[in-house]
């Protein structure tokens, strides 16, 4: 893998995930992997990856702008992962845009 790090910042409620995506994406030099994803329940998710200080500094920067509009359930880095999480990451969202084009 590529990538240092994975953080997942798991809510309740899109809304309140567009907000915590938005300052993370705004805040560290990190990747959004794959689309936004609503789990069930309400429970929302998303996957970024970058390096692990900036994969830490943008899941506490989403964290807290997503707790001030909604309830966070859940943000976690996991740093240097095994290459076998790549069957359950999301697929990069440019390269699925890139093939949807073809």
């Amino acid at each position: 893998m590529a990538k240092q790090a994975v953080g997942l910042l798991e809510t309740r409620g899109l809304a309140c995930l567009v907000v915590g995506v938005d300052a993370m994406l705004k805040s560290a030099n990190v990747e959004l992997v794959g689309p936004m994803k609503q789990v069930g329940s309400a429970l929302c998710n998303a996957v970024v990856t970058g390096d692990v200080a900036a994969v830490k500094a943008a899941l506490d920067a989403g964290a807290a702008a997503a707790s001030e509009s909604g309830e966070v359930v859940s943000a976690h880095v996991i740093a240097r992962p095994d290459e076998a999480i790549d069957g359950v990451l999301p697929k990069d969202a440019s390269a699925a845009a890139r093939v949807a084009r073809k």
